[in-house]
């Protein structure tokens, strides 16, 4: 049994339509209801029309990417209660609709965060990448913020005043424009909403955000467990501390605590081998055969990390993940569960984020979610799952 093949859509206005995607080979779609606002209760309707719009297309709606998590829960603060009580609503409803897995994050404030979408390969293609250089260049001189220069070295700071000054207006925008795009939200982002947002952490440190989140997991996980929805938190995006802000799902010992919580296979975890990839101490194939029993959730793809903490997304099969051995553990812990006498043996996997290349160049997309560069990762990924079964079963 293969793991289940599926691709991320937007919905409606996404570049790659539904008949477009059933040609890739996968055959579930991991998707949201994004134009419902952040906080609000997903209704049996809504999840009904989304759902036939996908089965109509002889696809299957099979993971939900995401139920954005109110920022008032994050700080437990305003209408958090509430928040939380939709949330546990929309798990519910998602039941009574036959979907049964759930990706999620408690990053604060931020979803993603890049400093170049289009950063070109030397093959012609382009790639997301994150630069710490012109991260720290953003941080320090155009967000302005308060105690940014406690988190850098002098050497930092001068590198990043040198880059600073070689852009020009145009280049200084499209890196501001670009580093804002990973922040959630029904409004544009600007620079000054954006210290305004940060403010609002000023109290929350480490030790805070992880007892705001495991207070959100003690009230979610029963329901999802009593209404057999498995959650799946994703980590954070770069997986290391941003504007001063505290990040809670970066390491092994971050996913170790977060499942202890509850220990359920209900509360588990989105295995994203970018993010935990993107640090060298993270070791991939070793986290699947210590956590893989609560991995719920599977998105593919690779980083090339650099020394000073920079990478960009590499080809699926190269850069620093370890990708074959990464799909060998995965595979491995399959053949456990089947062992075990689990259900949830079809773990969904998606190829995450692609290249831009050939016709792609030419097309608009959500950042990271070209067609063909995700075709190409995704023919990659099955053809390295395949080799991989049809070896173990020599």
């Amino acid at each position: 049994m293969q793991f289940e093949q599926t691709w991320r859509w937007y919905g409606s206005y996404d570049t790659i339509k539904l008949p477009e995607i059933k040609q890739t080979g996968a055959t579930g779609i991991v998707t949201a209801l994004h134009h419902l606002p952040t906080g609000a209760a997903w209704s049996v309707e809504e999840i009904t029309k989304r759902k036939k719009e996908i089965e109509d297309e002889g696809l299957t709606w099979s993971v939900v990417e995401s139920i954005q998590v109110h920022e008032d829960i994050k700080k437990q603060s305003g209408e958090y209660e509430k928040w939380i009580e939709n949330y546990k609503a929309s798990i519910r409803n998602l039941a009574e609709c036959g979907i049964h897995t759930v990706c999620y994050n408690f990053m604060p404030l931020t979803d993603w965060t890049r400093t170049n979408i289009d950063f070109e390969l030397a093959d012609g293609s382009t790639a997301l990448r994150f630069d710490k250089t012109a991260f720290t260049a953003f941080d320090l001189y155009i967000l302005e913020r308060e105690e940014a220069n406690n988190d850098y070295s002098e050497e930092e700071q001068e590198k990043a005043q040198k880059y600073l000054d070689s852009l020009d207006e145009s280049a200084t925008q499209e890196l501001t424009e670009t580093i804002l795009l990973g922040m959630p939200g029904d409004e544009k982002m600007t620079v000054g909403k954006f210290r305004d947002f940060l403010a609002e952490y000023d109290d929350i440190d480490d030790r805070q955000l992880r007892e705001h989140l495991h207070d959100f997991l003690k009230e979610i996980i029963p329901v999802a467990e009593e209404h057999g929805v498995r959650m799946a938190i994703h980590p954070d995006d770069p997986p290391y501390p941003l504007f001063g802000l505290p990040r809670i799902v970066s390491t092994e010992a971050d996913a170790r605590e977060l499942t202890n919580v509850i220990d359920t296979p209900f509360n588990g975890l989105t295995f994203c081998t970018g993010s935990y990839g993107a640090r060298a101490d993270n070791d991939l194939p070793g986290m699947v055969e210590r956590l893989g029993d609560r991995i719920n959730f599977i998105h593919l793809r690779s980083v090339q990390r650099e020394d000073d903490g920079s990478f960009y997304e590499a080809n699926h099969l190269e850069g620093d993940a370890g990708m074959f051995e990464v799909m060998y553990a995965l595979i491995r812990e399959q053949h456990r569960r089947r062992e075990e006498g689990r259900t949830d043996l079809n773990i969904p996997m998606r190829p995450d984020h692609g290249h831009r290349m050939l016709d792609d160049l030419q097309k608009e997309s959500y950042p990271g979610y070209s067609g063909l560069g995700r075709l190409r990762g995704l023919a990659e990924l099955r053809g390295l799952e395949v080799g991989i079964r049809n070896m173990l079963e020599r």
